[in-house]
């Protein structure tokens, strides 16, 4: 068995060891250069910077703006007026009357598409509606680029108008549709529980 270190050291106390001259100095001196050694810097700085390109990856790799799905269950919300980058005109730039008519057209397109209430029985129907709508969209896009291109004229402002109140109306026949659908659901259910 071991023995006791306090009887250990009793027994050394008569047996001095002398450390060699200059060994407290030497001591520091490695001391000083363990602290300003720059390979132990590097060594440490190696695996940060190796993590940290590692999380920037998966984060790119994991998080990609362009891919989000919006859900279906989310109503859809059309743009007021597509981003460009040169100087564009819409019905808004050519008269304060025609500015009013246009974000009236658009707030209650929106409106309309923000109340629509999608379930598992009318999401064909609705599909459908909405491919329509952005085959309407996709021509109101076109006839404004008429409008910059060849300048305005009561044919492309009228034809832009139009298209609006198109959008509009179908939105509403959508909208007494699915009414229609679930009124009709409620009437089967009622008679069904008599």
């Amino acid at each position: 068995m071991g023995r006791d270190l306090r009887e250990l050291l009793k027994e050394d106390t008569g047996s001095k060891k002398q450390m060699r001259e200059g060994h407290e100095e030497r001591f520091l001196e490695k001391l000083d250069l363990a602290q300003k050694s720059p390979a132990q810097g590097r060594k440490f700085w190696w695996p940060v910077a190796a993590s940290v390109v590692v999380l920037l990856g998966l984060g790119i790799l994991f998080f990609p703006m362009e891919d989000r799905v919006v859900s279906e269950e989310q109503p859809v919300v059309l743009e007021e007026q597509p981003v460009q980058t040169n100087q564009a005109i819409s019905l808004g730039d050519l008269s304060p009357d025609l500015e009013k008519l246009e974000n009236f057209y658009l707030a209650s397109i929106n409106m309309e598409l923000a109340e629509l209430e999608i379930s598992e029985e009318n999401q064909v129907m609705v599909s459908e509606y909405m491919d329509r709508l952005a085959t309407l969209n996709d021509a109101y896009k076109e006839l404004q680029k008429e409008l910059n291109e060849l300048g305005p004229n009561d044919q492309t402002i009228e034809a832009l108008i139009y298209n609006l109140q198109m959008r509009l109306d179908l939105l509403y026949k959508l909208r007494d549709k699915i009414n229609y659908l679930k009124s009709s659901k409620n009437e089967t259910v009622t008679s069904h529980s008599i």
